[in-house]
C-alpha cells in the first residue's frame, strides 16, 4: 500500500487529502472560501492567498487525522504548482516543500488540469480504456484533449476567450444570482424553459475550440434592453443560457471523440458537476461517458494525490527549486 498526501491551493479552496494506491480516497478535506468572495462576484486573489495561509495547517492536520495516519506513514507529497493564482499556489507549494523536506518524502509537482482528469480514477469500479477524450471545463479552463496513456496528452481544442465556468459566473452576476454561478444557474434554470430565449452559439466550425464571450454579451444586452426590468424572466434566461453552453460542450466533445477514435469520454472540472451536461453527454455520445462524483469535480486534493501516485510509480520527483507556474499548460508548447 502506498499513501500519497495531496495539497491543493490553486484558487480559493484549501484542500488536503490522502489517497491509497492512486484509487482509494482515505481522506479528503476542503476548506472553501466561497462565502468570503461572494461579495466580489469572483475570487479576490490577495484575500484568497491570505486565507490559504490561515487554513492550510488545520486542513492538513484534519486530512491526516481522518486517514488515521501520521506523516511518517505517508510515502510521498503531491502539490499543485499551476495553473492558478500565483499567491495561492505559493502557499501550497511552500507547505509541501516543508513537509517533504522535514519527513524525507518524495515531492511531486502536479498540474491542476491533469488533477481534474484523474478524479475519474477515484472511488470507482469503472475501467478506463485508452485512448480517451477529456473535456476539462471549469471557472478558468475549457479544454479538449486526447489522452493516449497516463501522462500522455494531445491538445484538441480550448476556449478562445471566457471559460465555460467563467461564463456561468458572469451571467449569474448579471442575473443577480449568487457565487459561484454554476450551481446558482442550475438551480434557477429548473423553473425555466431552455427553448424560451434564442441565444447564440459560437460553433467555430472545423475546430474543437470554444468561445463563450459572445453568449455572455448577448445575455447582457437582453437584460439591458428588457422592459420593464422588474419582469425580467430570470429562470428562462438561466435555462436558455445553460442549454446554450451545454449544447456546445456536448457537440464539440462528441465530434472530437468520433474523429479521434476514442474509446471513452472523461469529464473533468467544476462544470462537469452540472446535471444537464452530464445527462446530455450520456444521451448524445455513443461511447461510454465517465464523470467523477460532483464533489470530486470541483477543486480538491484527492485528485492531486491520485496523479501523484501514478507519477510516483513512474519515478517522477520534483526538485527543491519547484516553483509555481500560474499559466501552466497541460501540454508543453514544444510538444503541442
Amino acid at each position: 500500500m502506498t499513501y500519497v498526501l495531496g495539497i491543493e491551493t490553486s484558487c480559493d479552496e484549501t484542500a488536503a487529502a490522502v489517497v491509497k494506491d492512486g484509487l482509494e480516497i482515505v481522506s479528503n478535506i476542503v476548506a472553501s472560501q466561497a462565502k468570503i468572495h461572494e461579495m466580489y462576484g469572483g475570487v479576490f486573489p490577495e484575500i484568497a492567498s491570505r486565507q490559504h495561509i490561515v487554513h492550510v495547517v488545520p486542513v492538513l492536520e484534519q486530512a491526516l487525522a481522518q486517514a488515521g495516519l501520521s506523516l511518517d506513514q505517508i510515502d510521498a507529497v503531491a502539490v499543485t504548482y499551476g495553473p492558478g493564482l500565483a499567491g495561492s499556489l505559493l502557499v501550497g507549494v511552500n507547505m509541501a516543500k516543508g513537509l517533504s523536506f522535514a519527513a524525507g518524502l518524495p515531492l511531486i509537482g502536479i498540474n491542476h488540469l491533469e488533477a481534474h482528469i484523474y478524479a475519474n480514477w477515484l472511488d470507482t469500479e469503472e475501467e478506463i480504456l485508452f485512448p480517451v477524450v477529456c473535456l476539462i471545463a471549469s471557472g478558468g479552463h475549457t479544454n479538449l484533449v486526447l489522452m493516449t496513456d497516463h501522462g500522455q496528452y494531445q491538445p484538441l481544442g480550448q476556449t478562445l476567450d471566457d471559460a465555460a465556468g467563467e461564463a456561468f459566473d458572469k451571467v449569474a452576476r448579471l442575473l443577480g444570482l449568487g457565487y459561484p454561478g454554476g450551481p446558482e444557474i442550475q438551480r434557477v434554470a429548473e423553473a425555466g424553459s431552455p427553448e424560451s430565449i434564442d441565444l447564440p452559439r459560437a460553433w467555430l466550425r472545423g475546430t474543437s475550440d470554444f468561445s463563450f464571450s459572445g453568449l455572455k454579451t448577448a445575455v447582457l444586452y437582453l437584460i439591458r434592453d428588457y422592459e420593464p426590468a422588474d419582469d425580467l424572466p430570470v429562470a428562462d434566461l438561466a435555462a436558455s443560457f445553460q442549454w446554450a453552453v451545454v449544447e456546445v460542450l456536448v457537440e464539440k466533445t462528441r465530434i472530437a471523440a468520433e474523429e479521434s477514435g476514442a474509446r471513452q469520454v472523461l469529464l473533468a472540472g467544476g462544470v462537469a458537476a452540472n446535471a444537464l451536461l452530464r445527462a446530455q453527454m450520456a444521451e448524445r455520445i455513443t461511447i461510454p461517458v465517465l464523470c467523477p462524483a460532483p464533489a470530486l469535480c470541483t477543486d480538491n486534493a484527492a485528485c492531486v494525490s491520485a496523479v501523484g501516485w501514478f507519477k510516483l510509480q513512474e519515478g517522477e520527483r520534483a526538485a527543491w527549486d519547484l516553483d509555481v507556474i500560474p499559466g501552466l499548460s497541460l501540454v508543453p508548447p514544444e510538444n503541442g
